[in-house]
């Protein structure tokens, strides 16, 4: 059973950065992927990254490039996302999600897509104001 555990929530000012970190445990490094997703007040669940670690590869929604960086400690296994230049109307709730030996062709359709992930961890606030 795959365990997923978040941290690094807070309270940010805008332009001010901030890391989130998620922790899987319960599996094999083969055949995972871990993506980021948010949600705010009043909106749906979006995907903002994904990483397919065993070949390298990071996917991001158009809206955090440039901005936001996926990446996996190799050593811990935890994946962060690291992001730059917040604005307030990122205020959500980051949750990290995972699948194992179900992940599909790496890219941003599959990546993103919320419905493609088994899964789920409780998700951390973050919250930027202006």
């Amino acid at each position: 059973q795959v365990q997923l555990a978040e941290s690094g929530g807070g309270s940010v000012q805008a332009g001010e950065s901030l890391t989130v970190s998620c922790d899987p445990s319960g599996y094999t490094r083969r055949n995972l992927c871990v993506a980021w997703f948010r949600q705010g007040p009043g909106k749906e669940r979006e995907g903002v990254a994904a990483i397919w670690p065993e070949v390298g590869a990071t996917y991001y929604a158009g809206s955090v490039k440039g901005r936001f960086t996926i990446s996996q400690d190799s050593n811990r296994n935890t994946v962060s996302l690291q992001m730059n230049s917040l604005k307030p109307e990122e205020t959500a709730m980051y949750y990290c999600a995972a699948e194992y030996n179900q992940c599909g062709i790496p890219g941003p359709v599959w990546g993103l897509g919320r419905d493609n992930y088994k899964y789920w961890g409780r998700g951390t606030q973050v919250t930027v104001s202006s």
